[in-house]
């Protein structure tokens, strides 16, 4: 018992002290992104349900991989908050709020949505890429995937679980999700399982990307103002001796 005990606190210890601090001192209003994605979602799945509800979000947040690229690219920030209209909506309800809500605290709302969009939009392409090369290829399908609607936040919160994991050094359960996701795809050989997998290496990517280069740029920029900095200093001390020197030898001049 005290071993998986020490077990959790070491997986999930960190991760846990932080959602909670913030949770507790700040409440709502730590997870603005969160809460406006769940409601974002809860709206679709009504508006979807209602007479003629279904045609106008198909026109504003639905893709296709049928559809023209420009298409699918205007429309995918949305598509991300489209349930599906055969899963019920309490379990995106539910996913999203906490690995949303999860992620903006640990990683920052502009990283949260930096990896639920790019991950997003990996699958979208992999989906048209799929349809092109046919199903006689390993990651291919056949024509009829291109009019398979491909919405939902499934993609987004799979990357962020790995993200999160990835930030707080929880390797045991980013494997699982990893695992997870290619177990689906492996037994359910379906678009959505391959584009859970594909989302897997996108945030793998991203989050290895993050820690490699997260302050590579910052460090430039300081070095950067540093240098200015002194430049700038340098040259007023040159000015200066350069007036005194002109001064001393007007002062010499009979």
């Amino acid at each position: 018992m005290a071993t998986a005990r020490a077990a959790a606190v070491a997986e999930w210890g960190t991760l846990f002290v932080t959602v909670r601090d913030q949770a507790v001192r700040k409440k709502f209003a730590a997870v603005p992104l969160a809460t406006t994605a769940t409601s974002l979602i809860l709206l679709f799945s009504i508006v979807q349900h209602l007479p003629g509800g279904e045609r106008f979000v198909n026109h504003i947040g639905v893709v296709r991989a049928a559809l023209p690229l420009d298409v699918s690219l205007l429309r995918t920030p949305l598509s991300l908050y489209v349930p599906a209209l055969d899963l019920p909506v309490w379990g995106a309800l539910a996913q999203v709020f906490v690995v949303f809500g999860v992620a903006e605290i640990v990683l920052g709302r502009r990283m949260t949505l930096v990896v639920a969009y790019v991950c997003t939009l990996a699958g979208t392409l992999f989906a048209r890429v799929g349809v092109v090369i046919g199903p006689d290829h390993l990651f291919g399908f056949p024509k009829w995937v291109a009019y398979v609607r491909d919405t939902g936040p499934s993609a987004a919160v799979v990357a962020l679980a790995i993200c999160i994991a990835f930030r707080c050094r929880a390797w045991l359960t980013a494997g699982l999700v990893a695992a997870t996701m290619v177990g689906e795809a492996v037994v359910l050989p379906n678009l959505a399982g391959l584009e859970h997998v594909v989302a897997v290496i996108t945030a793998l990517l991203i989050a290895g990307s993050v820690e490699v280069f997260g302050d590579f740029w910052p460090r430039v920029l300081a070095g950067v103002g540093a240098a200015t900095s002194v430049a700038a200093v340098a040259s007023r001390e040159v000015v200066a001796v350069e007036a005194r020197r002109r001064t001393s030898a007007g002062a010499v001049i009979p």
